[in-house]
């Protein structure tokens, strides 16, 4: 499988690309800055260029069997969330890409029905504008004819081990006996790779925690 990954300067987008590749897929990245992935492989290409400029998704994503995009995990990014999702939507299409795999954010799973996480009162306030933007971006993905699927993860999620072991869920926060709800950005990436890899949330939304 070939796939196009957006978002590779963060550290969510860096583990897709490591774990796209060790899954034996073909893997395009574009990235303004293409030193900062620090990463070389035979099946890795690293192209230059801004993907929130015109024609440059489109062209990246010519021939690519998917796109996985974890875009905007920076909390400065937060105001250019929902455009970027139209230009990758777009690029999509003008590729002819139907499979579009969307990292997310935790901030709008809901911790009991009608309730969303980043409405609670311990709902950290300086995240509050990125949770808002990826809930608008959300809306921008759940109005797309393609093949979407939108990935949130846990609450909590940190750099640690790539384990294998996690439970998945859709809408609802998962959490353990405790009421924690984590996940390492290693299995988070796995958890993905394995929705590209056996589809089973079209045109929905998923989240895994341990």
């Amino acid at each position: 499988m070939k796939v196009l990954v957006l978002g590779a300067e963060g550290q969510m987008g860096r583990r897709l690309v490591t774990e796209a590749l060790y899954r034996k897929c073909e893997v395009i990245v574009l990235m303004r800055e293409p030193a900062l992935l620090g990463q070389e492989h035979a099946a890795l290409e690293v192209r230059a260029g801004d993907l929130l400029a015109p024609g440059a998704i489109a062209s990246a994503a010519a021939g690519c069997d998917a796109i996985l995009s974890a875009f905007g995990s920076e909390p400065g990014e937060a105001p250019l969330l929902p455009e970027a999702m139209r230009l990758t939507i777009e690029g999509a299409q003008a590729a002819g890409v139907d499979r579009l795999i969307v990292v997310g954010g935790s901030g709008t799973l809901l911790t009991a029905p009608g309730v969303r996480l980043m409405d609670g009162p311990d709902y950290p306030e300086e995240l509050l504008p990125l949770a808002q933007a990826h809930a608008d971006a959300y809306e921008v993905l759940a109005q797309s004819e393609l093949e979407w699927t939108y990935a949130s993860p846990a609450a909590w999620i940190e750099p640690g081990r790539r384990t294998g072991n996690f439970r998945v869920g859709m809408s609802l926060l998962v959490t353990d006996d405790e009421g924690h709800s984590r996940i390492s950005v290693e299995d988070f990436a796995a958890a993905v790779i394995d929705e590209l890899d056996d589809p089973n949330f079209i045109r929905a939304r998923f989240t895994v925690a341990y």
